[in-house]
């Protein structure tokens, strides 16, 4: 599955952003997907993008961690269950 996202690339040491259509990632148990309504842009994103070192973790990446959406897909590892 695909999804419409604001990417950003870094190639050389230039930072690029632009919106780009990408593979869902895989999810690992525990985790969910959040099907995004609405997202911000703070200041640590700003940073990220422009290439500040020691924000973001990898390239390329996604901003906005500040987000309103609701659940679309959930992974849970059943580890015991009571009857």
């Amino acid at each position: 599955m695909k999804y419409k996202a604001y990417l950003v690339e870094e190639n050389d040491g230039v930072y690029k952003g632009s919106v780009k259509e990408i593979d869902m990632p895989a999810i690992e148990p525990g985790n969910v997907i959040i099907k995004v309504h609405y997202s911000s842009l703070n200041y640590k994103d700003a940073l990220a993008a422009s290439g500040v070192k020691g924000v973001a973790s990898t390239y390329p990446f996604v901003p906005g961690i500040d987000v309103c959406g609701r659940n679309f897909r959930i992974i849970i590892r059943l580890i015991s269950c009571w009857r």
